[in-house]
């Protein structure tokens, strides 16, 4: 499978299609209009390569508790997922989970004074291929 440069990224190790952020409003799972452009980016992609498995990852900034966080970001990873299976992709070929505030891209713990530009960047979802055809990448 020849993927092309402009639909993969490699970050540490990991592919991910590439797609400009995905990002959510503070304490809402809904898919706002920019992120259902990006979305179907990834539907795209999967479409393109029929035989590709892509596990999505939600996230959460790091205000509230990590309870809450961690069920806001099962919302949003269930509506992402919800979206995109609506727009024909096959359940099998997509599944993720909800990360609350375990994996933050910056430095805005708990505690620690940051904008909301720097909380946005945690508030994401992000889309890791697993499997390019039959067998894994």
């Amino acid at each position: 499978l020849d993927l092309k440069d402009e639909d993969i990224v490699e970050i540490n190790g990991k592919d991910f299609i590439k797609i400009d952020p995905i990002y959510f409003d503070l304490n809402k799972s809904f898919i706002r209009p920019d992120a259902s452009i990006e979305l179907e980016k990834v539907i795209a992609v999967m479409k393109r390569y029929p035989q590709m498995i892509v596990q999505l990852g939600s996230h959460t900034d790091s205000r509230n508790t990590h309870k809450y966080n961690e069920a806001l970001s099962g919302r949003r990873a269930a509506s992402s997922l919800e979206y995109i299976i609506s727009k024909g992709i096959e359940r099998a070929r997509i599944f993720g989970s909800g990360h609350g505030e375990t994996q933050l891209v910056n430095e805005c713990s708990d505690g620690v004074t940051c904008s909301e530009d720097e909380h946005q960047l945690n508030r994401r979802t992000e889309f890791v291929i697993i499997r390019y055809n039959n067998g894994i990448k």
